[in-house]
């Protein structure tokens, strides 16, 4: 739980934060032990929009986390000592409220006697990806802790990377698709409408195409808040299944996996993320069995998660980690397997695995470029042709009197 008091340290200051404890008796304990007469202290009640959040830890995001990690193995590194490292990146985030108290509990747990796995994994404060702290567990027994640091700086950096150039790429192809949608439904709702009073007084036969959009007009009119508010609820009620519910999430992978271009790309880019987190536990030391279960929590397909996840309980047994993939009930790349397989047969899992990881990034980011560079023109075409068709169709009738 989260305790927030005010009171005087040791200097005669006035203060005003929070404390992380078990109850409110251990955090006067702890606020004691800092030197701090407290004149309030009761829990902290979340903010108004955390209260519709299922869980109170703070996210931290991909870059922050990559931040923190080569902060703190640069301080490691130069023979400071982990304590002292995190009080002297705590007077960074003087803005951030819960990054402060979670580098506090830290250090309060490290002068406690715990060591830094077991502070990242009994604090509340965050919520930590799994390899990460696993990593930071091996690697501490290891005596490597600055090391793995700055791999799994590297990693959340290039991670947050490829996401901003996935969004950035496909930012413009979105606005297009919206605006054409727009501006064909408002011309369906309140353009079309207003012209065909024109048709109606005139006695004549109508086209095909303008009698299309005139009935298309006509729905849309009568049914625009009808339609909003379905393409609403569908929208909610898909993110909310995709989210709740196992079986409808993972056929939805699953169909994506299915789809041309987009399948591949997906494919590539988990075991891109597969391959590059698992070379990373390698080097770590991580024992092999659990490095593919932790990497396979990495994820987002559930598909090939749960491809991983079965090898893994097949690895347990003895089995080799290409042998597990290939008797899989759902294929994944066969160049994968063969690569993981040739690894295995020399000892170099680990090469392996970092040398997929980089080719099938690379990979990806040229089908993403292919992709855009068609999209583009595609999206122009529709729009324009969209547009172009429903003017037409208006024009046609005009231009049919004016000749008769």
């Amino acid at each position: 739980m989260i305790f927030k008091y005010k009171g005087i340290d040791q200097d005669g200051k006035k203060v005003k934060n929070r404390v992380e404890a078990i109850s409110i008796d251990e955090a006067r304990v702890k606020l004691k032990a800092k030197g701090i007469i407290y004149q309030t202290l009761h829990e902290d009640s979340p903010a108004f929009y955390e209260k519709f959040d299922f869980s109170n830890k703070y996210k931290i995001p991909p870059k922050e986390l990559s931040a923190l990690s080569r902060e703190l193995s640069m301080y490691i590194r130069s023979g400071i000592s982990i304590v002292s490292a995190l009080k002297i990146v705590q007077s960074h985030y003087e803005k951030n409220k819960k990054m402060q108290l979670f580098l506090t509990t830290l250090s309060t747990r490290l002068n406690e006697g715990e060591n830094f796995y077991t502070a990242l994994q009994e604090q509340t404060v965050v919520e930590l990806p799994l390899f990460f702290k696993e990593s930071i567990k091996v690697s501490e027994n290891g005596g490597i802790l600055d090391e793995v640091l700055l791999e799994l700086s590297r990693f959340l950096k290039e991670q947050d990377k490829i996401h901003k150039e996935i969004k950035s790429a496909f930012a413009y192809p979105s606005f297009m698709i919206i605006i054409s949608l727009v501006m064909i439904a408002f011309m369906l709702t309140f353009v079309v409408p207003q012209i065909t009073g024109i048709f109606v007084s005139m006695h004549q036969e109508l086209p095909s195409s303008t009698k299309f959009v005139i009935a298309a007009g006509d729905f849309f009119s009568k049914n625009f808040q009808l339609l909003l508010g379905g393409i609403f609820i569908f929208v909610a009620l898909f993110v909310t299944l995709r989210k709740k519910v196992y079986v409808f999430a993972y056929f939805v992978d699953k169909t994506i996996l299915k789809l041309p271009l987009f399948g591949a790309i997906a494919m590539k880019s988990e075991l891109a993320r597969f391959s590059y987190i698992a070379s990373l536990l390698t080097r770590s030391g991580v024992p092999f069995v659990q490095t593919i279960n932790l990497s396979a929590n990495i994820l987002d397909n559930l598909v090939i998660k749960k491809i991983f996840t079965q090898a893994s309980e097949q690895v347990v047994e003895g089995k080799l980690l290409s042998s597990a993939l290939n008797n899989s009930n759902i294929k994944i790349e066969n160049a994968f397997i063969q690569a993981i397989a040739l690894g295995e047969e020399t000892s170099q899992v680990e090469n392996v695995l970092t040398n997929i990881s980089e080719l099938y990034f690379e990979e990806n980011r040229d089908k993403i470029a292919l992709l855009l560079t068609l999209l583009e023109p595609a999206l122009m075409l529709f729009v324009g042709g969209s547009i172009g068709f429903i003017v037409a169709a208006m024009l046609l009738p005009i231009f049919s009197m004016s000749i008769s």
